[in-house]
């Protein structure tokens, strides 16, 4: 495996949240600076400021529209920015809902999860939102992505579930085996089901769009798995944010783990680029790039 580093501007900055753009380049969000960054392919690295520095942006998504959007968990509010940097946020209401995950939708909105609200939220891109209640109460939802069956589906951290919910707003509970597993990323794989990271229980898991659950667990169990993806290799790659290390699995189940040469990293986002490679955020301020 081939690493890859790319320094963001501020090393206190806090990479978080990463996504493949629609112009090819990575966009990333830098949760405590309060900025979006963007790594080019050629290595150069732009970063945007909000209007808010305590805004928190943390998930990042590529929407349909050909702009970026992200959530801004501090100030609850819904950003979005174009690929020329130009950016906007929409708020949301009630009293501090926690926006977190977001993912486009088969509907042409972006959808997103409530972490303090049990409810998952959809916004036009326009800016129109509309809310829905879950059927658990303290469920955390954390992530949350596009199924192959035209529904989105979402962790529910606290609940040690996962969460289906369709465009119309009908949403269906899957409770996991294993207690304590406090599933946070979530991502379609390539072979037609979800694929989640327990966060809590240190395992990897893949869920049909039928319910059945088949759990990896990890050789390493205090990882703290993160966020997931599917790589264009038929894997499924992971961040395992408590061990500084970038994770995968094969179509098989097989594991591989690969360490990153950086201290204390903390990997969080992880997405696949335009270029087929795997990149991950590391807080501790850089974008890596993953190949091999």
């Amino acid at each position: 495996m081939a690493v890859e580093r790319f320094e963001v501007p501020d090393a206190r900055s806090g990479p978080y949240g990463v996504t493949a753009g629609p112009d090819g380049a990575v966009w990333f969000t830098l949760v405590h600076a309060g900025e979006v960054g963007r790594l080019a392919a050629d290595g150069t690295v732009t970063t945007y400021g909000l209007d808010a520095p305590e805004s928190g942006p943390s998930v990042i998504t590529a929407g349909p529209d050909g702009a970026l959007w992200f959530t801004r968990m501090r100030d609850h509010r819904i950003g979005r920015i174009g690929t020329d940097g130009t950016a906007r946020s929409f708020a949301l209401p009630g009293e501090g809902p926690g926006p977190y995950g977001i993912a486009a939708g088969p509907d042409g909105a972006l959808w997103f999860t409530e972490l303090n609200a049990d409810r998952i939220g959809r916004i036009t891109v326009d800016g129109e939102v509309t809310e829905y209640p879950l059927p658990v109460t303290g469920g955390f939802p954390s992530m949350i992505t596009a199924g192959p069956d035209g529904a989105l589906w979402f962790t529910l951290n606290q609940a040690d579930a996962v969460g289906r919910i369709t465009v119309d707003g009908e949403v269906t509970v899957h409770p996991l085996p294993t207690t304590g597993t406090a599933p946070v990323g979530i991502a379609r794989g390539g072979d037609g089901a979800l694929w989640y990271v327990g966060i809590g229980a240190g395992l990897v898991g893949r869920i049909t769009v039928d319910g059945e659950v088949t759990e990896y667990p990890l050789p390493d169990r205090a990882a703290r798995p993160h966020a997931v993806t599917a790589g264009r290799d038929g894997r499924v790659w992971f961040t395992e944010w408590g061990a500084g290390r970038i994770g995968s699995f094969d179509a098989g189940g097989a594991y591989r783990g690969h360490e990153l040469p950086v201290a204390g990293a903390e990997p969080h986002g992880i997405a696949v680029g335009a270029d087929g490679a795997v990149y991950a955020a590391l807080e501790i301020g850089e974008i890596v790039r993953v190949t091999g």
